[in-house]
Parts: structure tokens; sequence; C-alpha cells
């Protein structure tokens, strides 16, 4: 749920984002996308919507992950696509079980009907499907998929396994494939997260390609740019890894969830079109501007290794050998200088060095390479910074030797490709404050999506047309069975918006539960101070109101362990719509329905602040009307 907050960009600073992220030689150019088959819960971020909730339920409208996959090609139509699960809705379990291999014929059934929508709805290809991310794999499931995937026609999507973190589970699967032909058939590319440059060498025995599947997640600063360079390289230098993905693509989500700042660049405020091109677009660049998918790696000594001096480098040539790249690094390793987050990265000195090379073979007659440098702070750790600065052409000497000086935090780029381009676009309006009284009615919100500012962490919330009516939209909740969870939840779903330092302030929707598969009761919540996997466990102040009995409650935190106050609500209405407010306001909480006060007491001192929010108690369907957030 990364890229939240994209979509509500004014188009101008959308465009201009999309363009750094994937038009080819202009920025990042990324080759391949990975998004997420979205569940309706808890996924690190936030909660994305699901193409299938609950039997007789589909529909291929809902979330934002259709959206850029389509810009994404727009931009590229070469851009490789990739997708992953990683919350299954209750759909595939019929809500009985948190697995998703209890019914894996169901399981199988939801990712081909995903991969069908991309296609039939979107005109998407979908080119490699994920099982479960970081979790255990199944090898009877991922051998009906495969059998699925073939029956539906989709002979061409590859499987990558089992995206998780330990080599140990690379390694357990390449035995497990070795006694099982079937399953060594299925599978097409074992995928490691946070490989810290290194794999399972054996697994490479049965032809199958090694990918870092997640990697980085790391703050987009100069020591993000850092470890990002140092893995680009040594991920297939010291584990043969021939693809490098970054969690994430884009921090666009809200300033106070968890993992700031770690993605590629940084959009998270649509409402001032601000944001910020971070130097790991121009680190990417130096690989995807002058390479392409199915450019193959030079071998070991021959074109990839360690530098002397301390660094690395990989070579890279066109599949008809007319074309190579060669990158080099120089990162220093020592300190913090080029940690990753969940990387455990080998320290060594490095040094100023000379480097020299010869080309031969099919690359002798080639003379003169094209030149891209970047520096990204020297050696005595002063703020130096160039990024993707074309230097001209280095020649070979009368031997055929290229002769180079390269200094530390260093990234050089020699390539006889020619099209190369730091593509820039004037700098975006400044940064800006969420807006503040704010309110949304739902009815300039498209059919089936969420609204750009409101970011579901529990359930899935998507704008319909109220039912009796011709025009008045509602936002409302559409997870109805429990999930298939990969984060801690509780029995109920939560959407936050807003600034996690607001301290006082009225909150206020009007609600409804008149439908089927409503939930028992809706809360709205004030001062919540996390969120992602981090919402259960979280502070704040929820006030709960349950209309089929007439009482309210009030607790403390997110996993309701501290009961605050309880009773009836005699101004709660059994049908229709109630309107609930809760305010904040010199250290007293008063919460209203219908516009009656129904409790009133002293604000614990903390937290002292966070997000507006709104969600419902268990799992089912409510109307929300609209969302306000005012002065109190």
């Amino acid at each position: 749920a990364t890229t939240k907050l994209l979509p509500g960009y004014s188009q101008q600073y959308r465009d201009e984002i999309l363009d750094y992220l994937f038009k080819p030689n202009f920025a990042a150019a990324v080759h391949i996308l990975k998004v997420e088959i979205g569940g309706g819960s808890m996924s690190g971020i936030g909660s994305e919507a699901s193409h299938i909730y609950y039997d007789g339920d589909e529909n291929y409208d809902r979330g934002y992950e259709w959206w850029i996959m389509k810009e994404a090609k727009k931009r590229n139509p070469d851009v490789k696509l990739y997708g992953l699960p990683w919350v299954f809705s209750g759909y595939v379990s019929k809500g009985q079980s948190n697995s998703p291999y209890t019914l894996p014929d169901r399981t199988v059934d939801y990712i081909v009907r995903w991969i069908q929508g991309a296609r039939d709805h979107h005109n998407l290809t979908i080119d490699y499907i994920g099982e479960w991310n970081e979790q255990n794999y199944n090898t009877t499931y991922l051998k009906m998929l495969r059998q699925g995937l073939d029956k539906a026609g989709f002979n061409n999507v590859r499987i990558v396994a089992a995206d998780d973190y330990e080599a140990e589970f690379e390694m357990n699967l390449a035995r497990d494939m070795l006694l099982d032909p079937e399953l060594s058939s299925a599978v097409d590319i074992f995928g490691i997260h946070y490989s810290s440059t290194q794999s399972n060498m054996g697994s490479l025995q049965w032809g199958k390609q090694l990918w870092a599947s997640e990697d980085y997640s790391t703050n987009n600063n100069q020591q993000g740019a850092r470890c990002w360079a140092r893995i680009l390289n040594q991920n297939y230098v010291n584990g043969l890894l021939s693809s490098t993905i970054s969690w994430n693509l884009i921090a666009s989500y809200y300033e106070g969830m968890p993992y700031q700042g770690c993605g590629l660049m940084t959009a998270n405020q649509p409402w001032s079109g601000y944001y910020v091109v971070s130097p790991t677009i121009w680190m990417t660049a130096h690989t995807t501007q002058f390479t392409k998918p199915g450019w193959i790696y030079l071998s070991h000594h021959s074109g990839v290794g360690h530098l002397v001096g301390g660094g690395s480098y990989v070579s890279l040539t066109s599949p008809d050998r007319k074309d190579l790249t060669i990158i080099i690094e120089t990162m220093m390793t020592t300190g913090s200088n080029s940690v990753c987050l969940h990387e455990s990265l080998s320290a060594y000195d490095v040094q100023k060095q000379s480097v020299s090379f010869t080309l031969d073979g099919s690359f002798k007659k080639i003379n003169m390479l094209n030149v891209w440098f970047s520096q990204i702070g020297n050696s005595d750790q002063k703020n130096v910074e160039e990024y993707f600065v074309y230097q001209g052409v280095v020649m070979s000497n009368h031997m055929g030797v290229f002769e180079l000086m390269m200094d530390v935090n260093q990234v050089l780029t020699l390539t006889t490709i020619t099209t190369g381009f730091k593509g820039q676009y004037s700098a975006p309006p400044p940064a800006a404050s969420f807006p503040f009284p704010y309110m949304d009615t739902f009815d300039d919100v498209v059919e089936h999506q969420e609204p750009y500012l409101v970011a579901p962490m529990s359930g899935s919330f998507e704008v319909i047309t109220q039912t009796g009516s011709t025009s008045n939209k509602v936002l409302r909740q559409m997870t109805v069975l429990p999930p298939v969870d990969w984060c801690e939840t509780e029995n109920f779903t939560l959407a936050l918006l807003g600034n996690i330092t607001w301290g006082e302030y009225m909150v206020e929707t009007s609600v409804s539960l008149d439908m089927q598969n409503a939930s028992k009761g809706v809360f709205v919540a004030q001062r919540i101070n996390s969120g992602g996997c981090y919402t259960v466990g979280g502070q704040g102040l929820l006030f709960f109101v349950y209309p089929s009995n007439g009482n309210f409650e009030v607790w403390g935190d997110s996993r309701r362990a501290t009961l605050l106050s309880y009773g009836p609500a005699d101004s709660l209405k059994t049908i229709g719509f109630n309107k609930i407010g809760l305010k904040v306001k010199n250290g007293f909480a008063e919460g209203f329905v219908n516009d009656k006060m129904v409790f009133g007491l002293r604000m614990p001192s903390q937290p002292a602040s966070g997000f507006a929010a709104f969600g419902t108690a268990g799992f089912g369907h409510a109307d929300f009307d609209y969302i306000s957030v005012m002065p109190s």
C-alpha cells in the first residue's frame, strides 16, 4: 500500500513523478514493477482492495494497482509486471482459516482470475506471479497454481518462489524440487528477500534464475543511495542474483507511517504537489538506462568482480553482443555509510584507486565508451553530491587499455549506449500541511475507488451509490469475511487520514448499517498514533457505537484493551443514518450521537496527537455518508 497517495496528485505533478519512475531514458526507467494483489487487510503500510471479497462478488475497478501498471506500460511498453499477495481475501478460505492453502483450489482460482482481470479489463499482461509474501511455501499449491495457469492459457506467466527472507527457504525449496520433478517444472525463479547479496548457489543446478525479489527498504537519503548502489552491483557479484526489486517503488504514504522514505523517491503530499526526487533514482539510472531485460551478465573475473581497492564492477551485454555496459561502485562500508536497513553487508576498506581493463573477444573493436558519473559524499565525508552527470567519453590507449581513477562513494557507468539522459522538471510546489479543516462527501469519487486521502489500515473502503438513491454516494466498508492475514490484526477495520501531529479537533461522520452482511458497530477515532502492521497495539481514542443494542464504548487503544467509558446511547437509531462525532478540546473528550452528547472524559496524557480515523467493529459492511475533521 505504498503508492496510496500518488493518485491524488494533480495531473501535472502526477505525470512528472511517473516519468521519473518509468519513462525510458529520463530517470529511473525501472525494468520491472511488482504490485500487491490486494486482500482487504493490513499488508505493511496499509490495506489494499481485493477483486473478490466473497462468493458472487467480483470487480476489477477497485484499487490503484491497475492504474499504476497502466501508467508504467504507457511510458514503457516493455516494463515487466509481477503480482504477489501479502494478504488473501477471506474468499479463498471462506473466512474459516488463516491459510490460503486450506482450500488451494479456491486460492488458485482467485489468483488466476486476478491475472484474467488484468488482461480482460485493463489490457495488461502479467509476466510473473508470486506465492505468498514472506510465508512458508506450499508445494501442493505451487503445483496446482502451475496447472491452473496453464489450463487458463497463461503458460507465459512465470512463478517466483518463495519470496521469503531466509536463504534456508531457497535451499529447502531446491531440495524439494530435487525430489519432485513436477514442482521443479512449476517454479521458474527463486526469489529471496534481503539476501545481504548472498544466495544458495546450489539452486543454480536447476537452471533457475536467482532474484532479489524484495530488497533495499532503506531511507532514500545519501546513505540509502549508497546502499542501493552497492546492492545493485553486488547482488550479482556475490550472489548471482540477476534481478533486484526495491521495496518500495515510491514512498507515497502518510508521514508517521512505518518505513518513512523507503522508496526510490518520495511523494506524500498530493494536496500541495510537493515531491522529492531522491538520489536513489539516479543510482537506479546507472543500470536501467543502459541495459534491458534480457541483457546478459559477463563471467566473474572477466567482467564481474570485486575491485582490489574496494568496491565492485559488473558488465552486461545485449543479446546480440553489440552493446556493452559496465557499472562500477566504490561505496564506503565503514560506520553507516552504505548500511541497508535489513541487510548484513560485509565491511571492507575502500580507497582511492586506479582501475584499468581491456576489452577482448567480440568487444575488442570498442575503443570508446560513454561515461556517466555520480559522487555520494567523498572520503572526508563532506556533503559532496553529483548525481548522474555525463562526462563525455573515455578512450582506450594504444594498447587497448581503458584507465580510470576512482575515489570512494562513486558510481561510474561506461557504455556503448548513447541514449542516456538526465531528465528534470521544474521544482515542484513547496511542502504544506494536510488541509485543515477537511470535509469529503465522496460525491466526486469514481465508483468503486477509495477517496484519495483516506488510507485504509485494515478492511477495504470503496465508494458506491447509496442503495435507493440515484446520486448520493457513500463510502462502504467491503471486507465481510476474516481475511488470510499477513500482519497481526484484530476483528475490526480502520481507515485513517490527516496528520499524525494533530492534537485537538472534531471528527464526525454519518453512517448506516442498513444492509446485508453489515458490521455490528462503527467508530470514529482521534490521535491514532501508528499505522500499517503496527495499527494493532497502537494508541488513540476510539468511540464505538452499536445501533442494534443502543450502546457505546470508548477505548484508549486499537486492540481495545483499555476501556475508558461505556453505556447506553439513547439518541442512537436502529435504522437509517446516525451522525457520530468525537471532539477533543482543552484536554477533554466528548462523544456525540445525532448531536446529543453521550459521554465526556478527561483525555489520557498519551498519545498527545495522532491521525483521525473511522471504521467498523468487526468485519462487515457499513456506509459512511461523509467524513469531516474540524476545529474543536
